[in-house]
């Protein structure tokens, strides 16, 4: 699989309701993303995977990200003996190893329990180009770059994805996130940002990036306007553009936008105003 373009990264299309997810899926395709990703908080992931395939026939469907805590190889491989082949190579697998605070006092030993995991779709026959990694730090990348198709990083500004091609090397994928807010007034688009990134301060895996990236625990925790403002992208269209931009010329193969808007806002908008 070669990844390329823009993609859409979406909690709606995995959580909304499933038609209108189908509709907005075959819309994104219609006007020129190249692939949907979904989230995974647990419960049943593959059941709007499918529908999303199903509404589709050239975008790729991906999940960012896929828990290992929560979808055993055995119930990965069991969904994708059952799709047809048409669909088969249109899935991208983003594999996360979660977060401590998230998963409790079964957490521990990250490479090695994604080591095993890849073992485990190994034999369950899921192929290292249909998988990557949400990898930041440079052991978990090295792991991408050797068991997978590459890596999606999420919640990083360009300087990482510089690093993590620099580590992946030529060969491997790098598939990076980017929260866009489609709003040219700093403050409301900050506070937008804010909200989105609040809960990512309580999960060290992102904090501790974040500082191997130069930023304070004063900048990251009081969410500083720099360190909103280098993660998350707001302003008008070319604005934006010119970040996702900045993502390619550092390395990225493709970028996908996750649109943060206001409580009554719709990330449909955004998809549709920043068209590729």
């Amino acid at each position: 699989m070669a990844l390329t373009g823009t993609g859409v990264w979406s909690g709606e299309l995995r959580f909304g309701d499933a038609a209108e997810a189908a509709a907005l899926a075959a819309e994104l395709e219609s006007i020129g993303y190249t692939a949907a990703w979904i989230p995974d908080l647990g419960g049943d992931l593959f059941g709007p995977f499918s529908n999303l395939l199903a509404a589709t026939s050239t975008l790729t469907i991906a999940s960012g990200i896929m828990n290992v805590w929560h979808h055993p190889p055995a119930e990965v491989g069991e969904w994708w003996a059952g799709l047809p082949d048409d669909h088969r190579s249109r899935v991208m697998l983003g594999i996360g190893i979660s977060h401590g605070p998230l998963i409790g006092e079964d957490y521990g030993r990250p490479l090695a329990t994604m080591a095993e995991y890849l073992d485990g779709l190994d034999a369950v026959g899921i192929p290292k180009e249909q998988r990557c990694i949400a990898a930041l730090g440079p052991k978990m990348l090295e792991l991408a770059r050797d068991r997978t198709k590459g890596s999606h990083p999420y919640l990083v500004p360009p300087e990482h994805t510089a690093f993590a091609r620099s580590v992946l090397g030529d060969g491997a994928g790098l598939y990076v996130e980017q929260g866009v807010v489609l709003e040219t007034d700093a403050e409301t688009a900050r506070e937008i940002a804010r909200n989105a990134v609040a809960f990512y301060l309580t999960l060290p895996n992102y904090v501790n990036n974040w500082k191997r990236l130069g930023y304070t625990e004063d900048e990251i925790m009081g969410c500083h306007d720099r360190f909103i403002d280098e993660v998350f992208v707001w302003g008008d269209v070319d604005a934006i553009h010119e970040r996702l931009a900045a993502h390619r010329a550092a390395g990225a193969d493709h970028v996908c936008i996750q649109a943060l808007t206001a409580p009554d806002g719709s990330a449909a908008d955004t998809w549709r105003a920043l068209r590729p």
